[in-house]
């Protein structure tokens, strides 16, 4: 059965996040520094998924390059549900995570982010072609391009627009 029209199909890994108070500013809400390490859990959980191991240690990929856009302020107590998807499509040795955050609370996407992942083989120091089991299943899971809401209208579903964004 076909999904309804403007469904999404459900992201690979989705998981909590609970906003503590360490990770608040001076504004008080959450500090923009705070969602990188949430990137860095999703990712890993993902790429771990992919290896069939929960051991760090087997991780062969090295990020290239990091970006989030912020789109609506999160206070403390608040629970963000983030989601990561490798975006189509893939590279030789190299691929885009898309990450989404929304606030549980009340739905609304909050921020979003992507990374730029090389395979990499760390004891000769140099990138590496992506292993065609793992490409594969990153294949099957990835999603395009407008699926990911980094577009320059993305919005929260409240109709924020992040920093930055066209008016």
């Amino acid at each position: 059965m076909a999904a309804p029209v403007g469904a999404r199909r459900p992201w690979p890994v989705r998981r909590t996040f609970p906003v503590t108070y360490h990770d608040l500013d001076v504004l008080n809400h959450l500090n923009h520094a705070a969602y990188l390490p949430m990137m860095e859990t999703l990712r890993c959980e993902y790429y771990l998924g992919l290896l069939g191991s929960s051991d760090p240690s087997r991780l062969d990929i090295i990020v290239a390059e990091a970006a989030c856009r912020y789109l609506a302020p999160v206070g403390y107590g608040a629970v963000l549900a983030g989601s990561v998807a490798p975006i189509r499509p893939l590279g030789r040795t190299s691929f885009t995570l898309a990450y989404r955050f929304e606030d549980v609370a009340n739905g609304h996407l909050t921020a979003v982010g992507r990374t730029v992942i090389v395979t990499y083989d760390y004891a000769n120091a140099r990138k590496v072609e992506i292993p065609l089991e793992r490409r594969r299943r990153m294949e099957a899971d990835a999603i395009g391009e407008a699926e990911t809401d980094w577009g320059p209208t993305s919005r929260s579903s409240s109709g924020n627009r992040g920093v930055g964004a066209d008016p």
